[in-house]
């Protein structure tokens, strides 16, 4: 499994890809943050990062496919898929060796966003923030690309076509993390089902989390999300 990890790292860093990924990543949210009008932190008046944790999880809708769209596909295209079969690994070790290299990669995007919290902290006025909700919401933003990527090693586990992968991965986070609160506001729900179907959604616990507040029952949805793809993905590659 870790051979499976070291080498997907090594092939996501040994190109400009994993490169550009991390810097697009920062330079998108610092000119949302910092430059444009209306939505730097600048025009709100607060030392909040609020609008970054807005921002960010459309940002990884689109670059957490784009990272895990060639994690199975390429195996299958390039016929690579039947050599890694007759290695000493289970369909469970190739798919968490490759799910966890993923993780470290993002990890890598997100962990250089810490330069916003210094920002923040120097730039308020009596040198605070609330670092509570901050924490909170880097949890949650961490379960949030973990959930993503998971669907996107899933979708990329159904074809041997990457962009076909990254186009399904974005509609399936785009899905599951909006679409049930869009539902859940259509006035057949309304005073009835409205409140649970939005909790099926990434978006009520994502926002639960970034209050401040680990509750439990936000940890154990995020972490059956990412088991429910990943056994969906073993069970492919079984059918494989």
């Amino acid at each position: 499994m870790w051979s499976i990890c070291k080498k997907e790292l090594k092939q996501f860093f040994s190109n400009l890809t994993g490169y550009i990924a991390i810097i697009l990543f920062l330079l998108v949210n610092g000119l949302f943050l910092f430059v444009l009008k209306d939505s730097n932190i600048f025009d709100f008046g607060y030392a909040s990062l609020d609008k970054f944790f807005e921002l960010a999880p459309w940002i990884l809708l689109f670059l957490v496919p784009a990272i895990t769209m060639r994690t199975l596909s390429d195996e299958f295209k390039g016929g690579t898929f039947e050599i890694l079969q007759t290695k000493p690994v289970s369909k469970w070790q190739i798919v968490l060796g490759k799910y966890i290299s993923v993780l470290i990669v993002l990890l890598f995007v997100i962990v250089p966003t810490f330069i916003y919290v210094i920002t923040i902290h120097s730039l308020s006025a009596q040198g605070g923030i609330d670092s509570g909700g901050i924490a909170g919401s880097y949890i949650g933003l961490f379960f949030l690309a973990a959930v993503f990527a998971a669907i996107g090693v899933c979708c990329s586990g159904f074809t041997s076509n990457a962009v076909v992968a990254f186009l399904i991965s974005c509609f399936a986070c785009l899905l599951i993390y909006f679409g049930f609160s869009a539902i859940s506001k259509l006035p057949v729900f309304q005073g009835s089902a409205d409140y649970y179907i939005e909790m099926a959604g990434i978006d009520f616990h994502y926002r639960s989390i970034s209050r401040g507040v680990l509750d439990s029952r936000d940890v154990i949805y995020f972490v059956s999300i990412v088991f429910l793809f990943l056994l969906i993905t073993v069970k492919s590659l079984h059918k494989k």
